[in-house]
């Protein structure tokens, strides 16, 4: 099957009359007439009663239009895009984003980067660490941002962002909600909602609860389904301090703030960077995330005239 056989056949399906069809396809009529016979061979079945003065879709032809029709707008939408790729017209980028990231930290830098790299167009991708690098190996994804890696892969060029602690995310209902911080020792009494695939899972268990397994209840990798659960009062999820979370709940410290993670940024070490990657690792790099995850020193901030002039 090829395509000027399905564009002939939804001339004719849509004229009816093999000269005008010919016509629109700027084509002779037997290279028209020609065209549809082998669509119909291939598939198997007359598409069109041929007939002097009543030209019809067969039954075949009416149940095949609507897919001929959605397959050739997806090859003109194929063909638009490589061409605007080509003309430099689209600059494609793909963020991988760990689930507890939000992806309102990367919004500002993407902005920035918008300034430089005409025709910017991003895609976000939310997926476990370990995923993260697996795709960015793969080359399905230009950067991720991530929390605590285990084992960082040596073909893998990271940069630390931030350091933020993990804070107590609970119903205000909850009987610890009122703490002005809530000790170790509180936390191990309470149950703890797990987050399946938290990066810190094993650094929470060394600094909270040592030897002991924690209380856990209900459990889920999806950070919004726990926070409802968390809002019904079916216990405490222990989080990043930026992640955003439902208006229903609240954060209380943890004393001693005994956990901690680093954010970092990832890209693939040695491979050659578009104009789009190298200008968002550049802004990423150099911006002062502290701004970002501790909102009062945003009145300090003055990092625009060395991104400019880094990306330039």
């Amino acid at each position: 099957m090829e395509l000027h056989q399905i564009r002939y056949f939804l001339a004719l399906a849509s004229t009816l009359n093999f000269t005008r069809a010919a016509e629109q396809c700027n084509v002779t009529q037997p290279a028209l007439t020609k065209g549809v016979q082998r669509l119909e061979q291939e598939l198997g079945g007359q598409l069109i009663h041929r007939e002097r003065q009543l030209t019809q879709l067969t039954d075949l032809g009416k149940e095949v239009l609507p897919m001929l029709e959605r397959t050739l707008a997806s090859a003109e939408a194929v063909r638009r895009r490589a061409k605007a790729f080509q003309h430099k017209d689209v600059a494609p980028l793909r963020i991988g984003i760990a689930p507890s990231i939000s992806a309102s930290l990367v919004l500002d830098p993407i902005a920035e980067v918008s300034k430089f790299v005409p025709g910017l167009h991003v895609e976000l991708r939310e997926a476990i660490a370990d995923k993260l690098i697996e795709l960015l190996l793969g080359g399905e994804i230009s950067a991720a941002i991530v929390g605590d890696v285990q084992d960082m892969p040596r073909r893998i060029d990271d940069w630390s962002l931030f350091e933020e602690r993990y804070v107590a995310v609970l119903a205000p209902t909850h009987e610890l909600a009122d703490r002005p911080a809530i000790g170790v020792e509180e936390l191990r009494q309470a149950t703890i909602l797990e987050r399946a695939g938290c990066d810190v899972a094993p650094k929470a268990k060394k600094s909270c609860f040592s030897e002991e397994t924690p209380n856990y209840g209900h459990c889920s990798e999806n950070d919004t389904h726990l926070q409802h659960m968390a809002a019904a009062g079916f216990g405490v999820i222990l989080a990043p301090e930026h992640m955003p979370h439902l208006s229903a709940l609240k954060t209380v410290p943890i004393e001693g703030d005994p956990i901690w993670r680093e954010v970092r940024l990832l890209a693939v070490q040695g491979r050659r960077y578009s104009p789009a990657l190298d200008a968002f690792l550049k802004v990423a790099r150099l911006r002062d995330w502290s701004l970002e995850v501790v909102p009062e020193r945003r009145a300090h901030h003055s990092l625009r005239s060395k991104l400019e002039s880094a990306v330039a």
